[in-house]
């Protein structure tokens, strides 16, 4: 069973999909990390955020640890929802997406284009998301907890920008498949909306 978690960031969609990746027994991706990988790379490596060709080089995830905080930071975020938008970053980051998630018994995917490039596919399609003002809280509480400065109008108006950015750009736009079941996270807690998201995959399989 594929399971397709898409969603604006800070929606709540990875709390969603690694709730049901432990539910269903399933291995899960937060594709997301991969796109802060090549960020935090480019980063470290001087590279300019504004050349398609520098965030190409930066795929690299030989020294890369997936458990570095540092891919959750704020600066991480903004840069890789740039080089997002570039089409060849996209292709370089679509097979090792796409082979996760046709493995054997299936998987669970959560980022901003799964239902619709990564996994069309899928077998159950939730696309998460929450007003920009709670899910700025929602991020401003997060980077607190990890000791990481921050400050709840300038993540509001970082995440105003990304949703702009994710939902403009012309390779894989943010967009709700016309298969997915719409999942508005605002007046849930985490249980209530996990709980919603399992119905919504019960119903579907």
């Amino acid at each position: 069973m594929i399971v397709a978690v898409d969603g604006p960031a800070a929606s709540g969609k990875g709390t969603i999909a690694r709730a049901l990746a432990r539910h269903y027994g399933l291995p899960h991706m937060d594709t997301g990390l991969l796109y802060r990988a090549v960020a935090l790379n480019l980063l470290r490596w001087d590279g300019d955020p504004e050349s398609e060709f520098s965030a190409l080089r930066a795929c690299d995830f030989s020294q890369v640890d997936f458990a570095d905080p540092e891919l959750k930071s704020e600066a991480v975020g903004g840069v890789a929802s740039r080089i997002s938008a570039y089409p060849m970053v996209r292709q370089a980051l679509v097979e090792r997406q796409r082979a996760f998630a046709e493995q054997a018994g299936g998987a669970v995917l959560d980022g901003r284009d799964i239902g619709t490039v990564i996994a069309p596919e899928a077998d159950a399609k939730l696309f998460v998301t929450a007003a920009a003002e709670v899910r700025a809280r929602r991020r401003h509480d997060e980077l607190r907890r990890m000791n990481m400065p921050a400050h709840y109008e300038d993540v509001l108006a970082d995440i105003r920008a990304r949703d702009a950015r994710d939902s403009g750009r012309a390779a894989a736009p943010l967009v709700v498949a016309e298969d997915a079941v719409l999942l508005d996270t605002s007046d849930l807690d985490v249980d209530q909306a996990v709980a919603a998201a399992l119905a919504a995959v019960e119903a579907r399989r």
